[in-house]
């Protein structure tokens, strides 16, 4: 389980953390780091020394979404890692505890959204902003968000791009907790502490059972077919490339 350039991955006391590590693109999301991520998923479910998993960046962000300089230029990120089941991560029995510890934007929130449940330092936001780049979700975010917080609240976010802070997530559900930004690791290893307590078959059989609950196909399915159509008819890497510019004008991603 070594490290890589874009990624770190630790492995003790039963426990598998994962940052993304391009802390100066504020952990961006290039094919590299996409790829990166999916063997180092792997290889915490694969090991028999790990139990519970926590994705975390590299601060001051916790993941900007994707790289829009790769986006704008040859897109090679936008299909990320092509073996994935669904969503962002391959597919896992083992719980993955998200420890927000900054800006979470588009792809990046939806990473958030597809761990199992979230730890949110003070300095943590979040923000959908798909609609402003020229791309649309394709890891479930019209699933999982209006899971989290309401349908109402879900197209707000989506439709205006606008920020939710971590005292407005804790309100709306969708983080569990809100802890000063220095307790954040500990405070979450404690929670991923208290899982490895239990008997861990239990705990992966009660984590397929909410995952059985929660799935519905046909919505997944529909934000796949709606993807894939944007990308066949309407994504231009051009336009990418000239948002990009009026994005980091607005200083709301990288």
């Amino acid at each position: 389980m070594a490290d890589s350039n874009v990624l770190l991955l630790d492995v003790s006391d039963r426990v598998a953390t994962i940052t993304l590590n391009r802390p100066s693109a504020r952990n961006a999301l290039s094919s590299e780091l996409l790829h990166e991520m999916t063997a180092a998923f792997r290889a915490a479910e694969s090991s028999d020394d790990v139990d519970v998993i926590i994705l975390t960046g590299a601060d001051p962000a916790f993941c900007a979404g994707l790289d829009l300089k790769e986006l704008g230029s040859t897109g090679g990120n936008l299909d990320g890692v092509s073996d994935r089941v669904r969503g962002p991560f391959p597919k896992l029995t083992k719980p993955v505890i998200g420890a927000i510890n900054g800006v979470a934007v588009t792809g990046g929130f939806e990473l958030a959204l597809n761990c199992d449940f979230l730890i949110a330092s003070e300095h943590a936001k979040f923000g959908d902003t798909h609609a402003r780049v020229g791309v649309m979700p394709g890891w479930g975010l019209t699933v999982l968000l209006p899971q989290a917080i309401g349908v109402r609240r879900a197209r707000e976010m989506s439709f205006t791009g606008n920020f939710m802070d971590a005292a407005e997530a804790l309100r709306c559900g969708l983080v569990n907790h809100v802890v000063a930004h220095d307790d954040l690791m500990p405070f979450t290893r404690g929670l991923a502490a208290d899982i490895i307590g239990n008997e861990q078959d239990g705990v992966r059989q009660i984590r397929e059972t909410y995952a059985a609950i929660a799935t519905n196909d046909d919505h997944w399915e529909t934000e796949a077919r709606d993807g894939r159509a944007w990308r066949r008819n309407m994504f231009d890497p051009g336009k990418v490339a000239a948002r990009r510019q009026q994005i980091q004008a607005r200083g709301q991603t990288q």
